[in-house]
This record gives C-alpha cells, sequence and structure tokens, in this order.
C-alpha cells in the first residue's frame, strides 16, 4: 500500500463507478448527505467532488465553514448472492473555488468492504508530508 489507499482499492476507485454520497455538517449541526460525481486525483491522494455551480451549494458552503467531510462510493458486485462494496472516506476537506469549484476531500479515515479477500478493513491514514 502506497498513500492512502490500498491496491484494491485504487482498483476499485479507478473502475465505472461515478456517483456517491458525500455528507458534510450545517451551521446548525444538522448532517446533510446528498449524491454527487465525484474522481480520484491520483496525484494529491484524494477524492474531488465537483458539479454545476458548485461553488453556490449548500455543501460546497459546510465545507467552507468547517473544513471536514466523508464520501461513500459503493456499488453491488453481484445480488445472488448479495456483495456489496465500497469504500468511505473521511478526512480533512478543502473548498477550491478556482479554476473550477470543487471539494477536494484527503482522507483521514478509510473502511472498505467487499473489495478485496481481507473483507472490511478499517484504518486511519496518516496526513502527507509537506511539499510531497
Amino acid at each position: 500500500m502506497s498513500g492512502a489507499f490500498t491496491d484494491d482499492e485504487l482498483g476499485y476507485l479507478r473502475g465505472e463507478r461515478r456517483l456517491a454520497r458525500l455528507a458534510t455538517v450545517g451551521a446548525d449541526g444538522t448532517p446533510h448527505v446528498v449524491p454527487v460525481g465525484w474522481s480520484l486525483n491520483s496525484e494529491l491522494d484524494a477524492i474531488e467532488v465537483g458539479g454545476r455551480e458548485f461553488a453556490r451549494t449548500k455543501k460546497f458552503r459546510d465545507v467552507m465553514r468547517t473544513g471536514r467531510a466523508a464520501i461513500v462510493i459503493d456499488d453491488l458486485a453481484s445480488t445472488d448472492p448479495w456483495r456489496p462494496r465500497g469504500i468511505e472516506v473521511r478526512g480533512l476537506a478543502e473548498a477550491i473555488e478556482a479554476p473550477r469549484a470543487v471539494i477536494r476531500i484527503h482522507p483521514r479515515r478509510v473502511v472498505s468492504w467487499g473489495i478485496d479477500a481481507r473483507g472490511r478493513l478499517s484504518r486511519d491514514v496518516e496526513p502527507p508530508l509537506r511539499g510531497r
């Protein structure tokens, strides 16, 4: 494993999945979960979320205020037998406005299931070294 994700997790993230659920926390403490498009930023070892007029959204404002977010990327490998698989990433988040608005999530906790033979993996991720 190098970086935040195992090789199996990277294979999963580089697959065909493009829809995820992003969780943020509103100013009043209420959780906010919404479906979003996402991409893997391999260079920064981060997940990026974007969309139309994204800087005007509640989720963008939530991240700008708190600097935190979580995302779940999942699917069903099979329905018979039932085989869900996915990755949850919790971490520090940036609300970046230019050149295009995105939320960039830097993993601090990664949980995956159904992706490799080891079953469920859960671990804390060390922050990257400055200048990396």
